[in-house]
């Protein structure tokens, strides 16, 4: 089976429109084979809009690893103000998130970036599903190299279920990270980073 985050070309394309509420926001997202959450929005990526404390953010917001593009498409649709990036290493997403771009009415910096290769710029948060399924090593990289594009003060939002290292990913981050959790659902931990 192909993972979401390499680009295969051999993955059939079959196109699916899902309408989905997030916070009373009425949304329309077209998904595909060879992404993530093809059936629509997953309770993961949901926990994690409905948890992160949106009425106090403001400023420039990056989305590692968008997808087809629930989260920045999401954030922007709640708040016209955002600035928001949103990036990701798989073609098929990247075109899924161009297009929900378009079918939700909003503005958005949507690129592709092997990590955070082609990410020029510091940003107030960094909000991401991550992708678990690339491994511990990896997800570790996503998380502490994230300082490097945040300013100062800055915060990353992100879930993981606790069967996917949840507490120790907490309790890793806290030597370069102020570590708070936010919620919990389910198993699903939504947890923030604020950089010191």
């Amino acid at each position: 089976m192909a993972h979401y985050f390499e680009n295969d070309d051999k993955v059939k394309t079959n196109e699916m429109t899902h309408q989905v509420k997030i916070r009373n926001l009425d949304l329309s997202f077209i998904t595909d084979h060879g992404v993530f959450s093809k059936k629509g929005l997953d309770f993961g990526t949901r926990t994690l809009l409905e948890s992160i404390p949106i009425e106090q953010m403001n400023g420039s917001i990056l989305d590692f690893g968008c997808g087809y593009g629930p989260i920045g498409i999401f954030l922007k649709k709640y708040n016209q103000n955002f600035l928001i990036h949103m990036i990701d290493i798989n073609k098929r997403s990247l075109n899924l998130a161009l297009k929900n771009a378009i079918l939700n009415d909003v503005v958005v910096n949507i690129y592709e970036s092997d990590m955070y290769q082609n990410v020029s710029t510091k940003f107030d948060y960094i909000v991401t599903n991550p992708p678990i399924r690339v491994g511990k090593k990896i997800l570790y990289e996503i998380l502490l190299q994230a300082k490097k594009h945040l300013k100062v003060g800055g915060k990353i939002y992100f879930v993981i279920h606790k069967d996917q290292g949840a507490k120790s990913v907490m309790k890793d981050m806290k030597n370069e990270y102020e570590v708070t959790l936010i919620t919990k659902n389910k198993g699903f931990y939504v947890i923030c980073l604020k950089v010191h």
